[in-house]
């Protein structure tokens, strides 16, 4: 949502005085594409496949052990839990 919030402050002259008037156009221009929270979320509900919110648990393992120092994956390794 950075991104939104980008093109909402490139259009608003109190946050962006010398900004050229081409620029805020093309900022609101894409703006008017851009999703909002509800079509994200009615998209989600359409592929929570692709949408999700919540971390699958191997996902979440692996990010863990890319965090980790290499000897500690055996000692991580140890700790997980099939579901």
């Amino acid at each position: 949502m950075q991104a939104k919030r980008l093109l909402e402050e490139l259009m608003d002259p109190k946050l962006t005085p010398r900004l050229a008037a081409g620029i805020r156009d093309r900022a609101r221009g894409a703006l008017r594409h851009y999703p909002s929270e509800w079509d994200m979320q009615r998209a989600a509900q359409a592929a929570p496949d692709i949408f999700q919110e919540r971390m699958e648990d191997l996902h979440r393992f692996v990010l863990q052990g890319e965090q980790q120092d290499p000897s500690d994956i055996v000692e991580l390794m140890r700790g997980y839990k099939e579901s």
